[in-house]
């Protein structure tokens, strides 16, 4: 895997590359569709590439090994073959899932014991069957294992956590550097900055993988609670030192609004199940703002979705037709909002990559924020 910055912002850090993998090439900035569990809720893969024209999707480790399992999904070939996708994928490594589990789960210096959310089962996930399960999985970008504090950590917690990480970080790249993929195309390993709220830490942290030499690097550990103000902190804390020439992926982030304010800040690669989740609750994104398409006041309005969206989504669905598919609660509802919603992600980022291209991006990010805050 390869990356090259093909444009800078003059007033930001904000920057436009391509990212080159062996399914495909990604136009940075991206936003990335989350597909826990082999599946983008309720979006076909052909619709994945075809309508929404996701470039990149995203697998979680976690689930994926509990269902359908390895044994399958090695037998398959691969994710990719096992669920259709052709262009890139990224797999998580669990670590978030793993350590929400509060209550079933216990953190080990050698790995973390939980039971499955599932059936009750005990499993272990150490750093090294982590990459053993990455493996399996075949995606072209994994995630090392890290322990994912909770947002509201003290400062003791949170250095006890990134010691760990740290230490782990080491077991995942010799376990990543002693195996081979499985499905004859490379994979790339990048690491996560954690360290919750505190500059030290992010720093420390931040200067820990640089050192590494990743083909690319991740955030972790952020929108999990603090004021988005900090998050934005530390975004910068963390990209001043992070790698200039290498991908940086903030992991987990966002609203419409954080994905600019980000860009802004130089990050390039972004996930969030907000598209699909808002989709779902009858919330969809537009040019002007977020609309609840269960209100009453939608009842009688025949015009599209987003009257401007003719550059990103199909316009012939109205607003009174969604709204009584969700009055009626038939599962076209959820599909068409989360269609809608992942387009529009897809090209919030395109745009976004065009105005740095031009030269103008502050100017158009500014009117796009005082927009997209709005409640229509």
């Amino acid at each position: 895997m390869t990356f090259q910055i093909q444009h800078k912002d003059s007033a930001s850090d904000a920057r436009a590359g391509i990212l080159h993998t062996e399914h495909g090439d990604i136009q940075t900035p991206i936003f990335m569709p989350v597909g826990t569990q082999a599946t983008v809720k309720g979006v076909h893969p052909h619709e994945l590439m075809d309508d929404i024209k996701a470039q990149i999707i995203l697998g979680n480790t976690y689930h994926l090994y509990l269902r359908p399992g390895l044994e399958v999904i090695e037998a398959a070939g691969g994710l990719h073959k096992f669920n259709g996708f052709s262009r890139p994928m990224l797999t998580d490594s669990g670590g978030f899932q793993v350590f929400s589990l509060a209550g079933i789960r216990k953190i080990k210096e050698e790995g973390v014991e939980f039971r499955s959310h599932i059936d009750g089962s005990k499993h272990f996930f150490t750093p090294e069957k982590v990459m053993d399960i990455e493996r399996t999985i075949g995606a072209d970008i994994i995630m090392a294992f890290d322990e994912c504090p909770p947002g509201t950590s003290d400062y003791n917690y949170a250095k006890k956590s990134l010691d760990l990480t740290e230490r782990w970080l080491d077991r995942c790249i010799s376990r990543f550097n002693e195996t081979e993929p499985k499905y004859g195309y490379q994979q790339s390993l990048f690491p996560i900055v954690q360290g919750c709220t505190y500059k030290e830490l992010r720093k420390r942290a931040a200067e820990n993988v640089a050192e590494k030499g990743a083909d690319g690097n991740a955030i972790g550990g952020l929108a999990v609670g603090e004021p988005t103000e900090v998050m934005y902190e530390m975004v910068e804390v963390v990209n001043a030192i992070l790698p200039q020439d290498k991908p940086r992926y903030l992991m987990g982030v966002g609203t419409p609004i954080n994905l600019l304010e980000c860009i802004e800040r130089g990050v390039d690669m972004f996930d969030c199940v907000m598209p699909t989740r808002n989709g779902r609750n009858a919330q969809i994104f537009t040019k002007h703002g977020t609309i609840n398409l269960r209100n009453k006041k939608w009842e009688m309005d025949f015009s599209p979705l987003d009257p401007e969206g003719t550059s990103y989504v199909d316009t012939a669905y109205t607003k009174a037709y969604v709204h009584h598919l969700f009055k009626a609660q038939e599962l076209l509802a959820m599909q068409i909002a989360s269609i809608h919603n992942l387009a529009f992600y897809l090209w919030l980022a395109g745009e976004a990559r065009a105005h740095i291209v031009a030269g103008d991006f502050c100017a158009w990010k500014k009117k796009m924020v005082d927009e997209l805050g709005k409640r229509v």
